[in-house]
This record gives structure tokens, sequence and C-alpha cells, in this order.
């Protein structure tokens, strides 16, 4: 029986407690931080969408801090071969989505879809809901300490195409920032990174992440990366 099934009844709860001093910023601004803070697109308040989370992963590795992310498949018809943050659906069995629902679907999408120990992650924060217009995706961002890592990897690769970790030094060096632009009339924070270029939603959450939490280091918002319509 895995973790996330026998979760299922099992109480989680948000524990800020021993987190490592260089992680105190993300989750004092994540107490403070204000829904159009982080985006313009908010939930609708005729309460529609599907009701989502993502796990916000902050580990240590070989050069400091880091972050966990996700390439989806080529094959999807959702966002194929985006980096993103490991997530997806509430499952009913998740329970309230306004309670713990958001908690244990982060956590159970990372270990379906990453394949990591959920038992060594400790959820420490929630940001406020967001909203994703193209795929009307209601989505809870869950913060969480990769207290104890687990091996990780791409578990089905009709879904995922590769699973890395970015360390935070890069994801602030001004040299891999650019502003993507889109045939649609988007235009957002990028970050090209282990080969990689993270845009959209959560290139979106982790540009605030770092500007909130002190991170941010000035950066050339005139470098533009187009993109075309297949992304």
């Amino acid at each position: 029986m895995t973790w996330a099934s026998e979760a299922r009844g099992a109480a989680v709860v948000l524990n800020g407690r021993g987190l490592p001093d260089w992680l105190h910023p993300v989750a004092r601004a994540a107490e403070t931080i204000e829904p159009l803070q982080l985006s313009r697109f908010l939930p609708p308040e005729n309460g529609s969408g599907r009701q989502s989370a993502v796990l916000i992963l902050f580990g240590e590795g070989a050069r400091g801090p880091e972050l966990l992310l996700m390439e989806r498949s080529g094959s999807l018809r959702s966002h194929a071969g985006q980096p993103s943050f490991p997530g997806g659906s509430l499952d009913p069995e998740d329970g309230d989505p306004l309670g713990e629902g958001p908690l244990r679907a982060a956590l159970r999408e990372a270990e379906e879809e990453t394949g990591l120990d959920p038992r060594g992650v400790q959820p420490f924060a929630v940001l406020p809901r967001l909203y994703i217009p193209v795929s009307r995706f209601v989505v809870t961002p869950v913060l969480g300490w990769w207290r104890e890592p687990s091996p990780v990897g791409a578990v089905d690769p009709n879904e995922t195409a590769r699973v890395f970790t970015v360390p935070v030094a890069d994801l602030t060096d001004p040299a891999n920032r650019t502003t993507v632009v889109h045939p649609s009339g988007f235009r957002g924070p990028a970050f090209q990174v282990e080969s990689a270029l993270v845009w959209g939603f959560t290139a979106g959450v982790i540009d605030r992440l770092l500007h909130y939490a002190g991170w941010e280091r000035p950066w050339d918002r005139e470098k533009l990366a187009p993109l075309d319509w297949s992304s």
C-alpha cells in the first residue's frame, strides 16, 4: 500500500517548525502575500473551475537551496512539454478544497508523478488560490520543505518527460531570466535553467516568491524570448 492510499484517512497539517533558516523568508512571505500580488488571474466568483493543487517543494542540494520541477510529456493535450510544479486535480477522497484537500492532493500527485516519498515532505504554508484561464484550473500552491529527500524520476513517461531540481541560485541569476512573449499577447517572466524554459503559471509563481522573499536580483525585463503557437 502506498503512502498516498494510507494518507486518505490521515490528517495532513501545515507545520512551520524546524525549517532551515534560509527558508524563513519564504514562510514569512506566505503569511502576508495577497492574491493580486501573485497573479491578476483569480478564481471566478461563481465558484466554477477545476479544483487543483501544486507542490512547491524546496530542498537543499549540492549547490544550496533548490526547487523540484518536472517537465510534462509532449503528448499531453494540456501544457504539453512545459516545466511545472508537480500537481493536479483534487479527487473527492482528498477532502475539502478549502481545508486539507489541497495538501493531500499536492502530496498525492507529487508521489504519482515524481515517485518522491511524501513522508519526507513537510508542508509549511499555502498560498492564495489562483486561476489558469486556459485550463480553468483553480490552483492552490502548497509550499513544502523536503526534510528527507528521496529518489525522484518520471513515473509515467506518457505524463512526465523528466523530473529535475533547480538551484535557487540559478533562478535568481539575472543571466537566466527573460520575458516570454506569446503570439496570443501573453507576456510574463521566464527562467532559462536546466536546459528548459520555465514560463507561464509556474514561472509567475516562482517570480513572485523570489520577489517577496527578498531573493530577487535586478534583471533585464526587456530581454525577450518569443514563443510560438505550439507553446
